[in-house]
């Protein structure tokens, strides 16, 4: 396994890394073993007192730390700044509400009394050591919107993060020990997917989180099921957008852009599958392909910039892969479909429609990572929730309609951990994160996700 910070704007290696051998390894698991058992005694003032001050740096040195994430991963470098502010935000919102999100609950005394108890509450702990598997596209949210609930409940954390964000996640690492984190508290292990079970396995992690593919989830949940060990699991998304007749066409074309294109188009909630009722299609597609073909593909580190590099040479070639697949199968692509026009140096490939898009297809079901949209025209609204529904995946959904029986149709039938209506995919601390079906189970953020990694105390106090 390399480890290295490699520029997908040029291809160039800037930074190998050696993977953490079995020592240091084993070092790092101590340290953190030791921290879980002081961190559990602190209190909510301390823990939401490190987060500020984390908050903090984050603000102040957000240029330098958006620098870096688009150098690794190839953002936009306003989107590499748009990520640190997002995970600023949500450092302070655990620290000003994580701990009425599990303060203590207690039943009425009346409904507990013929238990023989004089009164008894719940009491959320923390778990200890978890561990979180962790992805390059968003190097720094996907890290902070497990950590500051972690942190907050009152556990320590170890972070594989992958293979191709060293830099990030020793930035991350670094800002949380000048922040005030005791030793052990937070520790970026630099170590290869090969060394993951045997983390997962050690008796001192009590519970892992993991955003990537299927593939990685599978893996890591049989390792954790195996040992008994508490999982949460947010995998990969397909997630349609569906526009219907009374939407708000313009603005639903103009959202259509950005939902697909966020990120380089390298998002699990990104919006892949464009469906669109046949009484708005022509107009819809016609202005959706000609503002993808406007984009401005090049350097993310340039102001002008709408789309990037792909993160690796391997997702680059994946995603050609899947449109090439289709073209051979009768699809058509009314813009892209090809690495013409696009910068031949770096992993860059354009804007792409795909229409006259069929089942026997890989991009039909296969999760699209980087800038492809699947564009369907259907006949009804029963059509299609059922095309929408029909993948493997159930993460998010985007649903334009001013009609308020369509939007409780939706809500009745939709399969999916999240519904937007006229509006984007977004992840926020306030609200729950995660899907359903193969994009994982378990959620993330607002109270739901701080309660993740807790122990749910019954506490029972008898009459003396």
């Amino acid at each position: 396994m390399v480890i290295a910070t490699v520029n997908p704007a040029t291809g160039e290696t800037l930074e190998t890394f050696e993977p953490l051998g079995r020592d240091a390894l084993e070092l790092a698991l101590g340290r953190a073993a030791e921290a879980a058992v002081l961190q559990r005694a602190t209190g909510f003032e301390e823990r939401s007192g490190l987060l500020r001050r984390a908050a903090e740096l984050l603000d102040a040195e957000r240029d330098r730390i958006a620098v870096t994430v688009t150098t690794e991963m190839g953002k936009p470098l306003a989107q590499a700044r748009a990520e640190a502010a997002k995970c600023a935000k949500a450092l302070r919102w655990y620290a000003d509400h994580g701990a009425a999100l599990i303060a203590d609950e207690r039943p009425a005394d009346e409904d507990v009394a013929d238990s023989g108890a004089a009164f008894a509450y719940v009491r959320y702990r923390p778990f200890g050591v978890v561990l979180a598997v962790m992805p390059w596209n968003f190097p720094l949210w996907q890290v902070v919107r497990f950590l500051a609930p972690a942190l907050m409940a009152g556990n320590v954390a170890l972070l594989k993060h992958a293979s191709n964000v060293p830099r990030t996640a020793l930035t991350l690492a670094d800002l949380f020990r000048r922040a005030g984190a005791a030793p052990g508290v937070f520790q970026a292990l630099l170590i290869g997917s090969d060394q993951v079970e045997q983390v997962i396995r050690d008796p001192r992690v009590a519970a892992v989180t993991l955003t990537g593919s299927e593939g990685a989830g599978r893996a890591v949940g049989a390792a954790a099921g195996d040992a008994l060990k508490k999982t949460v699991l947010e995998l990969g998304g397909s997630d349609p957008f569906l526009v219907l007749p009374s939407a708000d066409v313009d603005a639903a074309v103009a959202t259509a852009v950005k939902a697909r294109i966020q990120n380089n188009g390298q998002s699990c909630i990104a919006a892949k599958r464009f469906i669109v009722h046949e009484e708005v299609y022509p107009r819809f597609a016609a202005a959706f392909t000609q503002a993808m073909r406007a984009l401005k593909v090049g350097d993310p580190m340039d102001a002008d910039t709408d789309l990037g590099p792909l993160a690796t040479r391997q997702g680059r070639d994946d995603l050609a892969a899947l449109v090439a697949d289709a073209l051979r199968h009768g699809a058509t692509a009314d813009t892209g479909g090809d690495r013409a026009g696009v910068p031949e140096r770096g992993w860059y490939y354009p804007p792409t429609v795909l229409t006259e898009v069929s089942p026997e297809m890989l991009v039909h079901t296969a999760e699209t990572f980087g800038p492809v949209a699947t564009l369907y025209r259907v006949h009804d609204l029963a059509e299609a929730v059922e095309l929408a529904n029909a993948t493997p995946y159930g993460l998010s959904s985007n649903i334009w309609t001013m009609d308020p029986e369509e939007r409780e149709y939706c809500l009745r039938e939709l399969v999916a951990g999240g519904l937007f209506f006229n509006g984007m995919t977004a992840s926020h601390p306030a609200l729950p994160f995660g899907g359903v079906k193969n994009s994982g189970y378990g959620r993330e953020l607002a109270g739901h996700g701080i309660r993740e990694f807790c122990n749910v105390t019954t506490v029972w106090l008898g009459n003396p």
